[in-house]
């Protein structure tokens, strides 16, 4: 449910009709899933971009998290991080309702999520409010 709303959301963030990139042009797809997947595990409410984002510090990758919520520029993550900083049962979820292996969607995060985060946080921080309409306002 939340995480096809959120794929189509995410995917016209992320420029929807770009060429190239994913196999299927799947990365508001899987970023959607991902981040599905975290709402229902209650990771942070109607936003969870909060809990993806504390997540990933704890996992090692603060610097990396905090350049994407603060406005200079933005630093990469490799989809090995991204596996790594997420639960097993989570990646494998956004893998299966994505149709990829689960180091194809963690390659793909790390790809998406650097941009859309950026996007997500023009002010330098992450918002308060549900995600849905935090993603309408950004009028991407």
């Amino acid at each position: 449910m939340a995480g096809n709303d959120l794929g189509s959301l995410l995917g016209g963030l992320l420029g929807g009709g770009r060429q190239g990139g994913s196999a299927s042009g799947s990365g508001g797809n899987i970023l959607g899933a991902l981040l599905g997947a975290l709402m229902s595990k209650g990771g942070g409410g109607n936003n969870p971009l909060g809990g993806l984002l504390d997540g990933l510090t704890k996992a090692g990758l603060a610097d990396q998290a905090q350049s994407w919520v603060g406005t200079g520029d933005n630093q990469p993550v490799s989809g090995a991080q991204i596996a790594q900083a997420l639960p097993d049962d989570t990646l494998q979820k956004v893998a299966a309702e994505a149709g990829v292996t689960p180091d194809q969607a963690a390659d793909e995060i790390a790809q998406q999520l650097p941009q859309v985060v950026d996007k997500l946080t023009p002010q330098g921080q992450v918002p308060s409010g549900s995600l849905e309409d935090l993603i309408r306002q950004q009028n991407l």
